[in-house]
Order: C-alpha cells, then structure tokens, then sequence
C-alpha cells in the first residue's frame, strides 16, 4: 500500500491509519519452523547453489491497468535497465483476469506474450519473479487483479476514492474478500481456483530457466477479518493449498509468500505461521519471505527529513526486527518485494540508500517500485534519469559461491567489502556488479579472494576463493587505477 503516492490531505490520510490501527490485535506465538542455518540465515540459491543477492525494479504498475495485463516495456527497456543499474532481477507483475478470464478457462496467449518478456530479461541473465497481483481485489471493485467472474460483492457498493486505499473498506470491496477467503458463508471455492491458476501457470514455467520463481499474492488483505486472525487462518491455509498445487508440477522454483499488508508494511509484527514445503525441510525447502517496505511517515507523503527521517528510522528498526522474527519463524531468505518513495520529496536518495545499507545487513534481496517512467522511478516521463539512479545503480555481489557472512559498500572510499565461508556442493565463481559510475576501469581486489575474468559489458568481476580459502573468504574490492 502506497498513500504517498496520492495523499492531498492529512485529514484523509489520518483516517486510513485510523481503520488500520483498528483492525490490528496483539500477535501471538504462531507455530515454530525449522531452525535456520548454521550461519544463522538462509538464502535464495541459483541451480548452481550459490547465494544470490537480488536486486531489482517491479516491472509494472502499468500491467494492473492495461486490458491486456502486461507491463508497458519493450526489450530496449530491459536492455536499458541492465545497463543503467545492472538488475539481475525483476517482479514481474501478472494478473489472474488474464490467467483465468473465466471459470477454469486459461488464456495461454497471454501466458506466452508473458513468456516473450520473461526472455528478454533471461537473456540479461536477469532472474524473474512472477508475481500474481491485486490490489482492492479486482476491477468489479474498482481494484485489480481478480476476474469478474471470482467478485461475489452481493450488490455492495464500492465509491471512488479520491485515496485509492480507501476503497479497500468499501461495502462492497470487504464482502469480494470475504466470499474470497471463505469467511462468509455461501459462494463457490474460490481459493481453489486461485490455486488451480497458479499451477496452470507454474506448470508453464516450470522449466523456464529465466523464472526464478512466483509470489503467491501481492499484499493480501482480510477483509472483515485482520491481523494475527487472517495471517494464521485463512491466508495460511490458502498459501498451504497454494503451495501444494504448485509443487505437484514444479518442484524446483522458489515460492514467495507476503504477510497482511495493513501492518507488516509498516513495521508491525506478522503472525503468518511456518508453511511446509513437499520438497522438505531445512535447505530441501524454497520458501520465501518477501515483506514490503513502506514507513507510514513517508506512506503519508513525508519526506526524509528532520523529524519524519527520525520517525522512519524508529519504522525501519522496528521492520528489520520484525522482519527476522518472522524469517526466523518461516525458516525462509528474505526479499523486499517493494520499497520505494517519491524521488522528488527531500531527501529519498539518502532514504533509498538507508534502505539498501539495511538488506546488505539482513542479506535480503531488493526490488524497488517501480519502473514505471516518473517521479517514484529511476527515469522520468522521457526515460531521462532521475536522482534516485545512481543511489540504485550500486556495487554488489550478484552471486556468491559459498555461504555469505557479510558484505557492504562504503560510498565514501568507494570499497566494497564481502566475505563468505565455503558450501558443500556450490559450483562457479562468486560475481560481483561493479558499475562504471564507481569503477570506471573495473575492480582491484585484495584479500583472500583471487581476481579472474572481467566483463566488461555486463560490468561483472569474477571471483574465486584462494589457496586457503577453506577457512573462509574475504576481499575488498577498490576501483582499478
């Protein structure tokens, strides 16, 4: 949920915080996972079993409107999005209007023009999360997402809002997610075409290398039901349910799940309970945590600044710990599926670079909202760069051949740090992203880590371990004179 992005005054912005503060209840102790890794994290792995450190753009607000459901790009923008940032990752948006138009009936054309983009940023070797995405349900309640057939709104109205978010408390938009999550009585099973959708989809990108994996929902909310009630209720047991269709026809791809938007965005604790995966426990299992990231000062419209910036870094604190908490729960990697801000408000790129400091720290993948062209992207109207490109654009590790204990990037002496301890079983170099803005000529490495080839093109250094690299591994790495 983004207020800022269309918040015209306090009065109503106030009275969305209102209605959240009251839907939300103490969390309690939801169910205990596996215990995570000796290193004490897990991480999202290629087929290589290297750590991947995933970063990225949402790719696209546009595809939510659209009549045909895909995002407004061409391959020159992934091109252009490679080089401008190095992305080895994108959440790419999808929608089940278009999966599913009617009962059971799947639009394979639409999956395959969603093919044709999945390769151009496969082609990049840019890693694609597909993410199945709503938002106020579905277009029969002036949302997105949901086809018409799957809105039982039972005559409710829905009034346009001049705050988008406001029409997720319409009448009309409350009862959709009711009949959705099956806790209002009567109406048809429609988690279990939801479901079905996603192992139509998986199915056809099963063996697709470019497809990393799939985000069950975007943002889910309740409807009449909230908080620790929702997460461990219905929208467990429809990730369950979820999971289980997907694996019974993929059982390699990553699977993301999100907690209840409404508090986890803004730094509030998840009870979203410990979700099995049919591959197994422990490193067996490819689930994924992929909380958003939205302090309600600047979801309000706020700035980086004075004491908004202080009030962030309270939200930001109190969201790492949340966030670990409820990591640690799942026994699952950690991906931002969304952060972002208005660029044109004072001080975002020191809030965009607060933000990627924190992931290095939690080792946790980012992918920034969004790529659309304007104020909250890397480019404006005109695909003109903005502010925040450069603070995007940044050295990092893309893969890393072992198990990472830490890595970091100090603008200010232009190294970056990274250091990892060998992993049964992991196969290739470690590569890191080193842009021209910061490494003109390419990287100097020094430590314990040997320097091999270059690539120029793609900006990528590889790395492998040195002569005593059983014991661990550790570079810096400095611009080349």
């Amino acid at each position: 949920m983004r207020l800022g992005a269309r918040v015209g005054r306090w009065g109503a912005a106030v009275s969305v915080l209102a209605v959240a503060a009251a839907l939300l209840v103490a969390v309690g102790p939801a169910g205990a996972g596996p215990v995570r890794t000796a290193s004490g994290h897990r991480w999202i792995t290629d087929d290589q079993g290297r750590a991947l450190v995933l970063t990225g753009l949402n790719t696209a607000s546009s595809a939510k409107s659209r009549p045909d459901g895909l995002p407004w790009i061409k391959e020159g923008d992934v091109q252009r999005e490679a080089d401008a940032l190095g992305s080895n990752f994108v959440r790419f948006l999808i929608q089940w209007r278009s999966v599913e138009p009617e009962p059971g009936a799947y639009d394979d054309g639409y999956l395959d023009r969603v093919a044709e983009r999945v390769r151009w940023y496969g082609a990049r070797g840019i890693h694609v999360m597909l993410d199945l995405h709503q938002d106020v349900y579905g277009p029969a309640v002036k949302g997105n997402g949901a086809p018409a057939w799957a809105t039982e709104a039972d005559g409710l109205p829905v009034a346009e809002r001049g705050q988008w978010e406001l029409k997720y408390i319409e009448p009309g938009t409350v009862r959709a997610f009711d009949h959705f999550w099956g806790t209002r009585p009567g109406g048809r099973d429609l988690r279990a075409h939801y479901a079905a959708a996603w192992a139509h989809v998986a199915a056809r990108f099963a063996d697709d290398p470019a497809v990393l994996g799939y985000n069950l929902m975007n943002e889910p909310f309740g409807g009449s039901v909230q908080g620790p009630a929702f997460e461990a209720g219905p929208l467990a047991a429809l990730y369950r349910q979820t999971i289980d269709a997907v694996r019974a026809v993929d059982r390699d791809s990553w699977i993301f799940v999100e907690p209840e938007a409404v508090s986890a965005n803004w730094g509030l604790p998840s009870a979203l309970p410990y979700l099995p995966d049919p591959r197994g426990d422990g490193e067996d299992a490819r689930i994924a945590y992929a909380p958003h990231l939205y302090p309600l000062p600047m979801d309000l419209g706020g700035g980086y600044t004075g004491d908004t910036a202080t009030w962030v870094d309270r939200t930001l604190a109190s969201w790492r710990e949340q966030t670990e908490k409820t990591a640690r729960r799942l026994g699952a990697p950690v991906l931002i599926g969304e952060y972002g801000l208005d660029a044109t408000l004072p001080g975002a790129p020191a809030y965009v670079a607060r933000v990627r400091a924190m992931a290095d720290e939690l080792g946790a993948g980012t992918a920034y909202w969004s790529n659309d062209p304007g104020s909250w992207a890397p480019w404006d109207q005109n695909l003109r760069p903005t502010a925040l490109l450069p603070v995007l654009d940044r050295p990092q590790p893309r893969a890393v051949a072992g198990d990472p204990v830490a890595y970091a990037w100090d603008a200010e002496s232009r190294t970056l740090t990274l250091s990892w301890r060998p992993k049964p079983g992991v196969r290739g170099d470690t590569e890191v992203y080193l842009p021209a803005r910061s490494f003109p000529h390419g990287g100097l490495v020094t430590g314990s880590g040997v320097a091999g080839a270059w690539d120029s093109k793609s900006r990528t250094l590889h790395i492998t371990s040195g002569a005593d690299g059983a014991g661990g591994t550790s570079v810096r790495i400095r611009p080349a004179p």
